[in-house]
């Protein structure tokens, strides 16, 4: 059932769970807090709840997916995708999967994905910018089923978060543990779109002296939904666990594979609203159909919606960690982790050339005798270039990192301290390259162009070096065995280098003259947070906080608003001498409860409501000096600080219980995110101010209910998501809708002693009423146009899944 006027309804269901959680029964306090630490949300696997909304006692609002949660949404769910059900969260991809991460759009209280932090098992994942520089996603990083948790702060979160971006809170992934008895497990799942997933770990049990481990890969691919082009990878992890009484060490390893086929975003227009292609398909691998379509001129009469033969993402991972938490005494707990990460990846685009202004970018290498778009000077560009008239851009990245983190717990009486500190040593390279695509010989998007020839054009080479210190310091003071005051600061540091070997030529990088080179440092040693956690009953718990914190600088020439983008060594020593980094200050006021009683059928009720308010400042602009110029060519943007952002919102979440067998759960979320000042690009004042936040909806409301009868469990998911605005100045926005998801499964347990142990075989439907609509946004700089990516359509996936 498809909702076009539901919003009373989600209204009407979040009040009810606001007075569920007002009114329930109140009973005498009979348990302590606990201390406010990222422990306390939940430890393990927690491979057998089925627990969306956890009441983690914390003077923040938290709340988490389990592993079992995670695998209903589909076997095989990105950690990122997994927690769109959870409150304030807006999550939108290309693929059912969540894992094509140059189209994910991620929304926490109206902040961005880069203005998030990212972690797993406490190691720091970077902001998540397509194009990383400084981590890799989730999905790269661990194997979905070997995901125990997923944890949402999302306040600015625990002070002592390794992250430089966590300005409107933190996703943690945690991984599980290794099974206490021997075990393997296969999965395989199949389905739309020529969809295969391969699954397999092995549980090794508990042997020697407190040791265990499993060892896991996967094997995926499927054909993306709208053309030919493949998605696939291979990944694997190993994790190894020795516990005694001194205490824990554990080692991890993850490796990925993967080549992830891209979108093209539909360009929108006031002009074009009601006649732009919903998609923008590529035509690999019909090499044939893409050369008649440009010999007809086709490309040219699409204007900005051509299509271009394929692009991808091929990104190689390699992570690893070393982890010894230290039981000192019974008061004292010391806990260390060093890990290392090593990326290589490439971004392809083949595409026609003589779109999006590339003769004149192709003309300061192979220079024109006249006019750039000449027929004479493309036909010499088109012999350049393989004969095809087409051409491959690259751009190829490299990470080496590797970093320190150390935790101090002392139990001091009544107080629990903790000081901790965090070191990481960044090293990234970018490099823009263009290559021939042969008319004899076309290239496909699952090889590296290197690999088959030298690049015609290296366009530019940038070099980065970062060091990152993080240190801080809490103290948890239980001061009655009801209530518990938490205060604590956080210092950090950045200091970033570029070399360039490579500059581009002088205005082929739209109005550079230069990449810049040298040093920026940023500073702030006094980031406080302070917060309390009342346990007004067994049951219930008020929460307050405040908290203040920064994004770093974004460090790379290729992604984000980084200064080393700039144009010019003297706009970025501009900006180095006058842009500050942006900040926030959070404030957050709940209530949680958690009750099991007799209520007619109900049998029992968790959930939290929560008031928030950011004062977000500094916000950080980037100003294109040709708004018209397309992001192929690429620009040199002007950066700077163009005003504040004021958030206030609300989310009401629960679950209700009725019996064992059925839960409903409903989150509801109202957030209002508005600039608090105009901007001036160029000579042109930009009315923002009292604007809302572009890409952020207002509204929110999912709904999860789950049923299990015998053998049989089933699940819909419900999901509203608001009108979102497309641009800074809210001239052109984007309808609302509402999606559901479903899944029905049946488990089989044949007991021990069988050869197979457990048997579960499910049906997993995304998009069950095949909803078209606006998925991601690409917002829009100037008024009167935006790009807009197509919501995927219906998809089907059976699983089988046996324990031996």
């Amino acid at each position: 059932m498809i909702f076009t006027t539901a919003r009373p309804a989600f209204l009407l269901a979040g009040v009810a769970l606001a007075a569920l959680v007002a009114t329930g029964p109140a009973r005498a306090a009979d348990t302590a807090p606990a201390i406010d630490t990222a422990a306390d949300v939940g430890t393990g696997d927690a491979a057998g709840s089925d627990t969306i909304v956890v009441t983690g006692r914390t003077t923040r609002s938290v709340t988490q997916v389990t592993a079992l949660d995670i695998q209903k949404v589909l076997p095989g769910v990105s950690p990122l995708k997994a927690i769109q059900t959870l409150p304030g969260v807006t999550f939108l991809t290309a693929d059912p999967w969540g894992n094509n991460e140059q189209n994910i759009s991620l929304f926490v209280h109206g902040f961005n994905a880069q203005q998030l932090g990212y972690t797993l098992d406490g190691v720091p994942l970077g902001d998540q910018t397509y194009g990383n520089y400084n981590g890799l996603s989730p999905q790269r990083a661990i194997i979905s089923e070997n995901v125990g948790r997923v944890t949402l702060a999302s306040g600015a979160g625990d002070l002592g978060t390794a992250s430089t971006s966590n300005l409107g809170g933190t996703i943690d992934t945690f991984s599980s543990d290794p099974t206490a008895d021997m075990r393997v497990n296969v999965q395989q799942t199949v389905g739309s779109h020529d969809a295969l997933r391969t699954f397999g770990r092995i549980d090794s049990g508990t042997f020697g002296n407190g040791n265990s481990l499993y060892v896991s890969g996967v094997r995926q691919k499927a054909r993306a939904w709208d053309f030919r082009g493949k998605q696939g990878g291979y990944q694997a992890n190993a994790k190894f666990v020795h516990e005694d009484a001194t205490g824990t060490l554990t080692l991890y390893g993850a490796y990925s594979d993967k080549t992830e086929p891209n979108e093209d975003a539909t360009v929108i227009t006031v002009a074009n609203r009601a006649t732009a292609p919903y998609t923008r398909p590529f035509f690999y691998p019909d090499f044939a159909a893409a050369r008649d379509h440009l010999a007809s001129g086709a490309y040219k009469a699409a204007g900005s919606n051509y299509r271009n033969y394929y692009s991808d993402a091929q990104r190689t991972d390699y992570l690893a960690y070393a982890k010894y938490d230290w039981a000192v005494s019974d008061k004292v707990r010391w806990s260390n982790q060093t890990y290392y990460h090593h990326n290589d990846g490439v971004g392809v685009v083949a595409g026609p050339i003589d779109v999006a202004g590339l003769p004149q970018l192709f003309s300061f290498y192979f220079p024109a005798t006249g006019s750039p778009t000449s027929a004479a000077n493309l036909a010499r560009l088109t012999t350049r270039f393989g004969g095809s008239g087409f051409a491959t851009r690259t751009t190829e990245y490299r990470i080496d990192r590797g970093g320190l983190i150390s935790r101090l717990q002392v139990e001091l009486g009544d107080h629990k301290v903790e000081l901790g500190g965090w070191y990481e040593r960044q090293s990234s390279s970018a490099y823009r390259r263009w290559y021939a695509l042969d008319v004899n010989a076309p290239s496909s998007p699952y090889t590296r162009p290197r690999d088959e020839a030298e690049p015609l054009i290296t366009q530019y080479g940038s070099q980065v070096r970062v060091n990152e210190y993080q240190a801080h310091i809490q103290d948890s003071w239980r001061v009655v065995p009801s209530l518990t005051v938490l205060g604590g600061v956080k210092a950090t540091i950045q200091s970033a280098t570029q070399r360039v070997p490579v500059q581009p030529i002088p205005g082929s990088f739209t109005g550079s003259t230069a990449l810049p080179e040298g040093r920026i440092t940023t500073k702030r040693f006094f980031l406080p947070q302070i917060g309390a956690l009342w346990d007004v009953t067994g049951d219930e718990q008020i929460f307050v906080n405040a908290q203040k914190n920064i994004r770093q600088f974004q460090t790379s020439a290729a992604a984000g608003l980084s200064p080393f983008a700039l144009g010019s060594q003297a706009a970025f020593e501009l900006f180095r001498d006058q842009v500050k980094p942006e900040t926030s200050w959070t404030y957050e006021a709940g209530l949680r409860t958690s009750r099991t009683f007799s209520f007619g059928p109900i049998t029992g009720f968790q959930g939290q409501v929560s008031y928030y308010h950011v004062d977000f400042s500094n916000r950080l602009l980037g100003i294109s000096p040709n708004p018209a110029i397309n992001a192929i060519v690429s620009g040199a943007a002007i950066l700077q600080n163009v005003g504040s952002v004021r958030t206030d919102g609300v989310d009401i979440a629960g679950t209700l219980r009725f019996g064992p067998h059925f839960s409903l759960y409903n989150a509801l979320s109202y957030n209002n995110s508005t600039f608090r000042d105009d901007y001036t690009s160029g000579v042109t004042i930009v009315r923002t101010a009292g604007k809302n936040v572009p890409g952020s909806p207002k509204w929110l409301n999912k709904t999860v209910a789950t049923a299990n009868v015998g053998i049989f469990d089933a699940q819909l998911i419900g999901d509203y998501l608001g009108r979102r605005f497309a641009t800074f100045t809210n001239d052109l926005s984007v309808r609302g809708y509402y999606t559901v998801s479903a899944r029905l499964a049946a488990r089989v347990p044949l007991g021990e002693n069988g050869f197979v142990k457990d048997a579960t075989v499910s049906v997993n439907v995304t998009n069950l009423t095949d909803k078209k609509g606006t998925s991601t946004l690409s917002i829009g700089a100037a008024s009167g146009t935006f790009n807009a990516f197509p919501l995927a359509p219906r998809q089907v996936f059976g699983t089988v899944s046996l324990v031996f």
